[in-house]
C-alpha cells in the first residue's frame, strides 16, 4: 500500500502542476495580448506626429488632462513586468541551454536548404517554421525586456514628472530633440523587435487556442504578415519624422486656412 500511496501523491503533484501551467499560460498569453494590442494602439497616437507638433500635443494634452496616460503607464510598466515574468519560464536559464538553442535555431535555418534527389521524399531536416518562429520570438523578448524597460521608464518619466521640461507631459519638441539626438537607433531596434514579437505572438496564441480550427495556418500567416508590414511600415515613417528627416506628412490637415 505505501507504494501506492506514493503514486497517487505523484499523480495528485503532477496535476497540481499540470493547472498550475495552464494558469500561467492563461496569464502568459492575455498579457501579451493586451500589450500586443496596446503597442498598435501606442503606435496609432504616436502616429499624430505626421500632423506636426500641433496634432501630436493636442493629442498628448487630452490625454494627459482627463488623466488617462498617467495611470496607463502604471499598468502598462505592471503589466510588462508580469508578461516578462511568465514567458521568461520558457527562455533557457542556462548558458549551454542557450547555445543549444543557437546551434538549433542555426540547423533549423540550414535545413530548408537540403534537396531530396527525389522530389516524392521528405527531408528529416526540413526547415520547421514554427520553431524557427519560436526561436526569434524568444530573442526578440530579451531585447524588448532591455529595450521596452528603457522606453517606458522614460515615457514615465515624461508623464509623471516634469524632468524634461517646465510641466510634466509629453511634448513634441522634446520627444523630436531627444530622437534626433540618438534615441532613433535603439527605437529602430525596438521596433522592429516589437512589431515581430507582438505579430507572432499572437499567431501562435491564436495556434495554441484553437483559432487554426477556424483558419488555416496559412491564412493566419498571412493576417499576421499584413498585420507586421503595416504597423512597421508606419512605425518606421513616425520615427524618420521623429528623428526630424522627414516632414510630418499630414502637417495640412490642421494648417490654418491664409486670410
Amino acid at each position: 500500500m505505501p507504494g501506492r500511496t506514493k503514486n497517487l501523491d505523484g499523480f495528485a503533484n503532477a496535476a497540481s502542476e499540470a493547472r498550475r501551467q495552464i494558469y500561467y499560460e492563461l496569464a502568459s498569453g492575455a498579457s501579451g495580448l493586451v500589450l500586443a494590442l496596446f503597442m498598435w494602439g501606442h503606435m496609432i497616437l504616436v502616429g499624430s506626429i505626421l500632423t506636426g507638433e500641433r496634432g501630436f500635443n493636442w493629442l498628448a494634452g487630452m490625454l494627459e488632462v482627463y488623466y488617462i496616460a498617467q495611470p496607463t503607464v502604471v499598468v502598462i510598466f505592471t503589466l510588462f513586468l508580469v508578461h516578462a515574468a511568465l514567458a521568461s519560464r520558457k527562455i533557457p536559464a542556462q548558458l549551454a541551454d542557450r547555445r543549444r538553442m543557437i546551434e538549433l535555431g542555426k540547423g533549423l535555418a540550414n535545413a530548408g536548404r537540403f534537396r531530396p534527389a527525389n522530389a516524392s521524399e521528405i527531408s528529416p531536416m526540413q526547415a520547421h517554421i514554427e520553431s524557427r518562429l519560436w526561436i526569434w520570438q524568444v530573442r526578440t523578448g530579451m531585447v524588448i525586456l532591455v529595450l521596452g524597460s528603457f522606453h517606458v521608464v522614460l515615457l514615465g518619466l515624461d508623464v509623471l514628472t516634469p524632468l524634461f521640461g517646465e510641466h510634466p507631459g509629453i511634448e513634441a519638441l522634446t520627444s523630436v530633440a531627444r530622437v534626433k539626438a540618438g534615441l532613433w537607433l535603439p527605437y529602430a531596434i525596438l521596433l522592429l523587435c516589437v512589431e515581430f514579437h507582438a505579430g507572432v505572438g499572437l499567431y501562435r496564441l491564436a495556434i495554441k487556442w484553437g483559432a487554426g480550427r477556424l483558419l488555416s495556418r496559412n491564412v493566419l500567416h498571412a493576417i499576421e504578415r499584413v498585420l507586421l508590414w503595416f504597423f512597421l511600415g508606419l512605425g518606421v515613417v513616425v520615427l524618420l519624422v521623429l528623428a526630424d528627416v522627414l516632414p510630418p506628412p499630414l502637417a495640412f490637415l490642421l494648417t490654418e486656412p491664409a486670410i
